[in-house]
């Protein structure tokens, strides 16, 4: 990558030279000529399970580590945000049930033209936490270390660090220690997206780069937060309409959850605020349980089923009990570990109780029908609506994509529900409104 600025740089051709011998004893440095460019570090990197403060150190021999390349496939990207070079983690590369530290270690033989500030580019994405070094030296890094369990935070987070003027040439020993949480998951541990190292001007223009992917990916769900707020403002106006009925109220509490747990999407990738645990607590399993709850809810009151009385209690159970089913699903959050009997019985339970709601709504939606007739059809796109975006899971688990990649960007199959809801909630909403304006009456001479 090439950078300009100043009126015109010059461009300086760098190479690599790599030579490994099977029987050296010694891991041999990386060649690297460096002009105003960057160059991604693949590797190979030296990697290891477990932590030492000396593994930091640029004379600490690690010929007898493992070797780990991360070089991505073409077009490989994360799935999500459509984050490019994504590799697996170290899950899918020998250590399936790992979790705790790692580290990283590569050698460089840097040459960059004199007085040139260099910088490294950490990995962009990786689980969980990490601290990068540069011959000893601590950089920075993402996450919490100042306890004894290290703090994580969103995984996709850009980092630049400028290399101290006694690590800007010659030779470089980058460290990076890595630290993922007990939420292992096929494919996931470690670096994700290879680090970068160059000229600062140009690592830096990576980074605003990398940031401005990450605000691209999470913008789309900030917007639709924004939309389902609104629409819960419209709902609650709309109560005088229909005093009595509770379905406008019901619409708004559900539209004001939708709202909490499609927003904080942003909220947890843009700042580094809320942790991985209280992501799970509060918005996997309170909110989305509540989400569940408050539609079914909402969808009962819109059809006016009164009958059977026991339909509200039998939701308020469904999701009382999903939120703490949840909860124990993580046993992690507890500091627990289940025999994987307990595990497989309480993730069956889980996928029990979301049919159970889905069961629910169908029954809703048919007692609906019958009673209202006509009028009940008015709402029924926004139901079907409803339904992809609270159960995407099951409905990709049979074969409907989950995320797509218009301008290279993901967008998810929620999303688009998101969006199709809120716009199919405006049919019913102007037939309310034409049906309560005032009626014109001709006067009498």
């Amino acid at each position: 990558m090439f950078v300009r600025g100043n009126g015109t740089w010059i461009a300086l051709l760098f190479s690599i030279t790599l030579v490994a011998h099977a029987a050296a004893a010694q891991v041999q440095p990386v060649a690297i000529v460096l002009g105003h460019s960057t160059i991604t570090l693949n590797g190979p990197w030296m990697f290891q399970t477990g932590d030492d403060p000396r593994w930091a150190e640029p004379g600490f021999d690690d010929s007898g580590w493992e070797r780990v390349d991360l070089t991505p496939k073409p077009g490989a990207t994360d799935g999500d945000v459509g984050i490019g070079n994504y590799v697996p983690g170290w899950t899918l590369k020998g250590h399936p049930k790992y979790h705790g530290f790692a580290w990283y270690r590569i050698r460089l033989n840097v040459s960059a033209p004199a007085g040139e500030s260099l910088a490294l580019l950490g990995p962009w994405a990786a689980d969980s936490s990490y601290q990068a070094y540069a011959n000893g030296a601590l950089l920075g890094g993402v996450g919490g270390f100042s306890g004894a369990t290290p703090t994580a935070h969103s995984y996709q987070s850009p980092r630049m660090f400028v290399l101290p003027r006694q690590a800007s040439g010659g030779a470089i020993v980058i460290a990076i220690r890595v630290w993922m949480g007990p939420w292992v998951s096929p494919g996931s541990g470690g670096i994700h997206v290879a680090p970068a190292i160059g000229a600062e001007s140009a690592i830096a223009a990576q980074y605003h780069l990398q940031w401005l992917t990450i605000f691209k990916g999470y913008a789309g769900d900030a917007v639709i937060a924004l939309l389902f707020f609104l629409s819960a403002v419209v709902m609650l106006c709309l109560i005088p309409t229909d005093p009595g009925s509770g379905k406008y109220l019901w619409l708004a509490i559900a539209l004001t959850l939708s709202g909490i747990q499609r927003g904080n999407q942003a909220f947890f990738f843009w700042w580094e605020f809320e942790t991985i645990q209280g992501f799970v607590i509060f918005i996997s399993a309170f909110i989305g349980s509540l989400v569940l709850g408050a539609w079914l809810m909402a969808w009962r009151s819109v059809f006016n089923l009164h009958r059977p009385a026991w339909l509200p209690w039998a939701i308020a159970a469904m999701t009382v009990v999903f939120i703490g089913v949840q909860l124990l699903a993580r046993p992690w959050l507890f500091d627990a570990v289940y025999p994987k009997s307990v595990s497989a019985g309480l993730h069956t339970l889980i996928s029990g109780i979301r049919l159970a709601f889905l069961i629910t709504l169908a029954l809703i939606v048919v007692l609906g029908v019958r009673r209202e007739g006509r009028n009940a059809w008015f709402w029924l796109p926004a139901v079907l609506a409803s339904v992809v975006l609270l159960f995407t899971g099951e409905l990709t688990q049979i074969g409907l994509p989950g995320i797509w990649f218009p301008w290279g960007i993901g967008v998810s199959l929620s999303e688009y529900a998101s969006i199709a809801l809120v716009v199919l909630l405006c049919v019913p909403v102007l037939r309310q409104l034409w049906s309560y304006a005032p009626r014109a009456t001709p006067s009498s001479n």
